[in-house]
């Protein structure tokens, strides 16, 4: 069994900032459009937009506009100790599919340790005060495994997607093939498990499923989730569904009632042009406005990984949907 690495998409502040032909293309007239996989919630902090993508140690990057982005150096200043034990496969330290939260005074970095197609994995998690590299108070500071699954497991312990509910708990969704989709509450004040040896909730289930976001959005928790196979470029079949529970354990339903768990999913956002394979779906929503932000694969450019933001409107019960 084969596991595709996530598309993760994008969440940010300020979206009054993103111009209308951003919306609607990776590639507005005259910039070049960002090239990554996999890519984070993107921060809104300290004058500047901030993301984070799968790469060796991380991939970073930076914008002033959402249009034209700087490539840093590698988020993480060291692999890890624990890394090589989890995936001593992997030795070109590449973690995949990270996602970054501000929790209290900390940024949280959240990302997978893994090796292509196997379940010996781990969720790692760093922080540091500041997401700017210039800053004394920046350094990215290991922090350990907040999951961890090995061969034998009905889970892969990639793909991290962390909400902070409205009541101020904290909720890491995950996960890859196998069994699906499933999600853990985490300590505020550590980041890591709360409650390290309880069972996870279960959220979804399908025929190459993985990529979990979650979010809330009025009375629901809406999970957005991938399936079909990423990583092939203009062969890519990604496709994203959707779901929503009042609890943020579930059950996750449909628009048609059917349970995430037994294989439903509310049709979301699929290929369209050169608009192939779309990722991991992030709403983003500032000063009234709402966006989904996601990675696709750009056919006018044989297939490469880029970020795009798109309109969003939500219909009369409840459900989100991408305009043009």
């Amino acid at each position: 069994m084969k596991t595709p690495w996530r598309l993760l998409a994008t969440s940010l502040a300020f979206a009054f900032l993103v111009p209308a032909s951003l919306a609607a293309s990776a590639e507005p007239p005259g910039r070049r459009a960002l090239r990554i996989h996999d890519p984070s919630t993107i921060v809104a902090s300290e004058g500047a937009f901030w993301v984070f993508g799968t790469g060796k140690r991380i991939l970073s990057a930076k914008s002033t506009d959402l249009l034209a982005w700087t490539r840093l150096d590698p988020a993480l200043p060291e692999a890890p100790a624990w890394a090589a034990t989890i995936a001593p496969g992997n030795k070109g330290a590449h973690y995949w599919a990270p996602d970054v939260i501000k929790i209290g005074e900390r940024y949280h970095l959240y990302y997978s340790v893994s090796e292509f197609g196997k379940n010996t994995s781990a969720i790692g998690l760093a922080t540091s005060r500041s997401l700017d590299p210039s800053e004394p108070s920046h350094h990215w500071e290991d922090r350990g495994i907040v999951i961890r699954s090995v061969a034998g497991d009905d889970f892969n312990a990639i793909d991290p997607s962390v909400l902070l509910d409205t009541d101020g708990r904290i909720w890491m969704a995950y996960g890859s093939f196998w069994r699906g989709l499933f999600l853990v509450e985490l300590d505020p004040a550590t980041g890591l498990r709360l409650v390290p040896d309880s069972p996870p909730h279960h959220l979804a289930e399908a025929d190459e499923i993985e990529a979990p976001t979650l979010i809330r959005h009025g009375d629901y928790h809406y999970l957005f989730f991938n399936v079909g196979l990423c990583c092939r470029g203009k062969a890519s079949t990604y496709r994203i569904l959707a779901g929503r529970s009042r609890s943020v354990t579930g059950p996750y339903l449909d628009d048609r009632g059917r349970d995430l768990r037994q294989g439903g999913g509310r049709a979301f956002l699929d290929r369209s042009g050169d608009f192939i394979g779309p990722g991991h779906a992030t709403i983003l929503n500032e000063n009234g406005r709402e966006w989904v932000a996601v990675h696709f694969y750009d056919g006018s450019r044989d297939g490469q990984p880029s970020l795009a933001l798109r309109p969003l409107v939500w219909t009369k019960d409840g459900w989100p949907r991408v305009t043009d």
